[in-house]
C-alpha cells in the first residue's frame, strides 16, 4: 500500500533509534558553552516579517528568495525564523536588558530555523541550530572568545578535522570605500554577474561575492578584497583579534573573501569548515554585528556570535567515526508468570524507574518465551522471571545476559542497591 503523506521535501523525521545521538550531543553543546558563560534563550518559532527584514537585509539570498513568510488571520505579515539573532536583539530590547543586566550579556539558543533552499546534504529547508550572542563588548578579546568557544564545542564533539577561516569586512566608516572599489571592479564584468548580482551591484556590491552562481564566483575571485581597505582602527581590532587567537593556541587561515550571508556584519567574520559535510563545508559561522541593536531602535551596542548547524555536525561527526549514542538498554528486564507474576513486575519496574534506573516489564501479553526473547533484543543488562513461587518468597533470580552469571535478590528497595552495585 503506498504512503498517503510524505514528509516535506527539505525536512527529516528524527526517529526513536537516532534521537538519542541528538540528545548526547545537545547536552555536550549545553554543557561546554556554559563553561563560558552562556545561559539559554528561548524564542519564538516566527516573528514580525520586519524583524528578519531589517536585520539579515534586503540584499541578502535569505530575505530575497529564502524566508517562509506568510500573512497571519490579523493580517500582518509574519515569518518563519531563518536565522537566531535578529529575533534575540528583538527580545534583549523588548525586555529591556541592555539598560539593566550586567554586560556583557551572554545568550545562547538551541532551535529550529526554516529556509526555502535548494535541499542537499548539508542543507535542509527546517534545520536545527546552535547560536551564541554576546553584547556589550567591542573588545577583540571577546571576538577571540567566541572563536575559541566554537572550536571547543567542536573539539568536545570529537570533531576535529575542521580548519578555521577568519576575515574582516571593515566598519561603517571604511566599507563605502570598499563599495566603491568592488563597484568598479564589477561593471567591467556585467556580461558574466548573473541578473541577481547584477541588482547587487548597485546595492550592496558585496554580496556577489558570496554568490552560488559559477560565472560570479570566477569573476569575484579577482576582486578587491576589503583588507586592502581597512581603515586604522579595523585593521587594529582585526590585528589583535588574531594575536588572541595565537594565545589561545588556535591554528587559522585568514580568507578575504569571507563576507557571510548576512547583512548585519561587520569587522570580524569566521567560519569553521569541515570536508566531510559535502559542498556545504560551514558547520559554524559567524562574526561581529555592531550596527544591529541600533537599526533595530536600540542604543549602539556592540555584538558578537555564531550559529553552528547540528545537522552537518553530526554529518562531520560521523565522517569522523564519532559515535554520540548512549547506553539506551534497560537494566532490568521483569518478564513474568500469571497474574500474581504480572502484578510484582509491575511494581519492581515502577520502583526501579523511581530510583532512575530504566527498566521494562511485558506490557503487549507475551508469553515467557517472547518475553525473553524481546528482553535480548532491547540489550537488557539483566532479567528475573516473576510467578507465585517469587511473588510469595519476595525473591527472585537475577539473570546477567552478558555471561549468563545469576544472583538472588530481594524484591524490595534493596535490589536497587544491588543493581547500582553492579553497575
Amino acid at each position: 500500500m503506498a504512503l498517503k503523506y510524505t514528509r516535506p521535501r527539505g525536512t527529516q523525521d528524527v526517529l526513536p533509534g537516532e534521537s538519542g545521538k541528538w540528545l548526547a550531543l545537545e547536552e555536550i553543546l549545553r554543557k561546554t558553552i556554559a563553561l563560558y558563560g552562556y545561559r539559554e534563550i528561548r524564542l519564538p518559532t516566527f516573528e514580525s516579517t520586519e524583524v528578519f527584514a531589517r536585520g539579515v537585509g534586503d540584499t541578502t539570498d535569505i530575505v530575497g528568495k529564502e524566508m517562509y513568510t506568510f500573512t497571519d488571520k490579523g493580517g500582518r505579515s509574519v515569518t518563519l525564523r531563518p536565522e537566531g539573532t535578529s529575533g534575540t536583539v528583538r527580545a534583549v530590547l523588548e525586555a529591556g536588558l541592555l539598560g539593566s543586566a550586567p554586560m556583557p550579556i551572554k545568550a545562547y539558543y538551541l532551535q529550529s530555523c526554516f529556509r526555502y533552499e535548494k535541499a542537499q546534504k548539508g542543507r535542509l529547508r527546517e534545520f536545527h541550530q546552535l547560536g551564541i550572542e554576546c553584547f556589550g563588548t567591542n573588545a577583540p578579546e571577546s571576538d577571540a572568545e567566541v572563536i575559541e568557544a566554537g572550536a571547543h564545542i567542536l573539539r568536545a564533539a570529537g570533531v576535529k578535522k575542521v580548519r578555521l577561516e577568519i576575515n574582516s569586512i571593515g566598519c561603517k566608516s571604511c566599507r563605502p570605500h570598499y563599495h566603491d572599489a568592488l563597484r568598479q571592479y564589477f561593471s567591467g564584468h556585467k556580461a558574466e554577474l548573473c541578473e541577481t548580482c547584477l541588482d547587487r551591484l548597485a546595492r550592496n556590491p558585496m554580496r556577489i561575492l558570496d554568490c552560488k552562481c559559477e560565472s560570479c564566483q570566477k569573476v569575484a575571485a579577482g576582486a578587491p578584497v576589503m583588507l586592502d581597505f581597512l581603515c586604522d582602527e579595523c585593521r587594529a581590532h582585526f590585528e589583535a583579534v588574531k594575536g588572541r587567537l595565537d594565545d589561545a593556541g588556535l591554528a587559522y587561515i585568514v580568507n578575504p573573501t569571507i563576507v557571510r550571508g548576512l547583512d548585519y556584519y561587520s569587522n570580524t567574520v569566521f567560519e569553521f569548515i569541515h570536508e566531510g559535510v559535502g559542498t556545504q563545508g560551514t558547520v559554524c559561522g559567524g562574526g561581529r554585528y555592531n550596527g544591529l541593536v541600533e537599526q533595530f531602535g536600540g542604543a549602539a551596542t556592540p555584538g558578537v556570535g555564531f550559529g553552528m548547524g547540528i545537522e552537518r555536525l553530526l554529518l562531520a561527526a560521523e565522517d569522523e567515526g564519532v559515535d554520540f549514542c548512549p547506553d539506551e538498554a534497560p537494566v532490568l528486564y521483569a518478564a513474568n508468570i500469571g497474574g500474581a507474576g504480572k502484578g510484582e513486575a509491575a511494581r519492581i519496574t515502577a520502583l526501579l524507574r523511581q530510583h532512575g534506573l530504566y527498566a521494562e516489564y511485558d506490557v503487549v501479553g507475551r508469553g515467557l518465551k517472547a518475553q525473553m526473547k524481546y528482553a535480548d533484543k532491547l540489550g537488557a543488562k539483566y532479567t528475573c522471571v516473576l510467578g507465585d513461587d517469587e511473588v510469595a518468597a519476595g525473591k527472585a533470580v537475577l539473570k546477567r545476559m552478558a555471561d549468563g552469571t545469576q544472583f538472588e535478590a530481594a524484591l524490595d528497595e534493596t535490589l536497587i542497591i544491588k543493581l547500582k552495585e553492579e553497575l
